[in-house]
């Protein structure tokens, strides 16, 4: 239905009727047939003129407000939908912004596709999400299966294209290195959460090293100095940049770093669990878990060998995701910035679209994470060299 009502529409541009008055949908919801409509058709229904209409319908002022009810209860019943890829063709611009996201159900994502959402809304831009459901198709499979990757990619790049997007924003599941535009994609973009390859496109990331950096110092500065680590998977980008965070603290401390004290998982609650019994045995008086996830892990070992965070162990996550606050004691963490990534990439995008003069930046913009303090960390005295 959409591609034959795309058809019809450019035929008809083509025709110059666009020229004259703009083309809007009409939904039937009996047949759920599409039918397009002019506002020269719902002046004449209205007893008013196209100009006045248009107003209406532009938000511009001078118009009565019982002509505008009026007008308004007519379009509302009619279930209209202003056409505004025809508008965008008759003026170059049709203000919409295409978000292509890896997959919803990423915790991450909502966050920052909120921001990219606000920010467009506050300039007048509209923006159509393209989910391409790669979490939920294949689980973590298709990191290693580009075939797989752009057979799902590809289409919706080029459903971007066809609805005349000004710009598109890819909002990625996780961070990593990416190559998702092809070198002849025409439109304006920017990366979210991740790092693009060509390095010819902005991205928009998290400041993880500077994330591990301020936890660890946070620890530091409540007396621990040997803190054991449970990272990610040990070639993930979060794990290696909150590992480098964590190694400046220490050394800016004087602290010896041990890497026996850093056990490699999978991000989830199992490897928390599996890895708490070994740290305790190196003899640590804190662990960073490097999601709150396994640090729920770490939660469970303690209450199932008679220990409580925050009493006997010290413990801290990173993400601050609603699980954290409840949590017995509650677990200090790191907040994502995750809208604050979603607002600076459509910023960024709608800077250029709307051609204003760029400030001198990187093309790798880094966010900072901020830390959340409960009640998983005891002050401990530090022990003197």
């Amino acid at each position: 239905m959409w591609s034959e009502t795309m058809e019809t529409m450019y035929d008809i541009i083509k025709k110059g009727v666009c020229r004259k008055y703009d083309i809007f949908f009409q939904h039937d919801q009996r047949t759920g047939e599409i039918k397009m409509v002019t506002i020269k058709e719902i002046a004449r229904e209205c007893n008013v003129s196209p100009t006045t209409v248009s107003n209406i319908l532009n938000g511009r002022p001078n118009v009565g407000e019982e002509t505008k009810k009026r007008v308004l209860e007519v379009v509302r019943k009619r279930g209209y939908q202003p056409n505004y890829i025809a508008r965008g063709l008759r003026i170059q611009k049709t203000r919409m912004i295409g978000i292509i996201v890896e997959d919803l159900v990423q915790f991450s994502t909502a966050g920052v596709v909120d921001g990219i959402m606000e920010q467009c809304e506050k300039l007048g831009y509209r923006t159509i999400v393209q989910n391409l459901r790669l979490y939920s198709r294949w689980s973590d499979a298709w990191f290693d299966d580009e075939n797989a990757y752009y057979s799902i990619l590809n289409p919706a790049l080029q459903e971007v294209r066809q609805i005349q997007a000004d710009g598109v924003i890819y909002v990625a599941g996780h961070e990593r290195y990416i190559r998702c535009f092809p070198e002849d994609f025409s439109l304006p973009a920017v990366m979210s959460y991740a790092y693009e390859k060509s390095g010819t496109i902005p991205s928009v990331v998290l400041d993880d090293e500077r994330g591990g950096y301020e936890i660890t110092r946070y620890l530091i500065s409540m007396g621990h100095q040997k803190i054991g680590v449970i990272a990610g998977k040990e070639d993930n980008i979060h794990t290696q940049k909150r590992l480098l965070g964590y190694q400046r603290a220490l050394y800016e401390e004087k602290l010896f770093f041990n890497p026996d004290v850093v056990c490699y998982g999978k991000w989830k609650r199992e490897s928390g669990y599996q890895m708490t019994g070994k740290l305790l045995e190196a003899g640590v008086s804190a662990i960073f878990c490097m999601a709150d996830q396994m640090a729920g892990g770490v939660y469970d070992y303690l209450e199932e060998h008679g220990l409580k965070a925050g009493k006997d162990l010290a413990v801290v996550g990173f993400d601050n995701q609603d699980m954290a606050e409840y949590f017995s004691p509650p677990l200090t963490t790191m907040k994502l910035p995750l809208r604050e990534i979603g607002k600076k990439a459509a910023e960024i995008l709608l800077t250029e679209l709307e051609g204003e003069e760029k400030q001198t930046q990187e093309n790798e913009i880094k966010i900072s994470c901020s830390l959340v303090v409960r009640g998983s960390v005891m002050k401990v005295d530090r022990e003197e060299p």
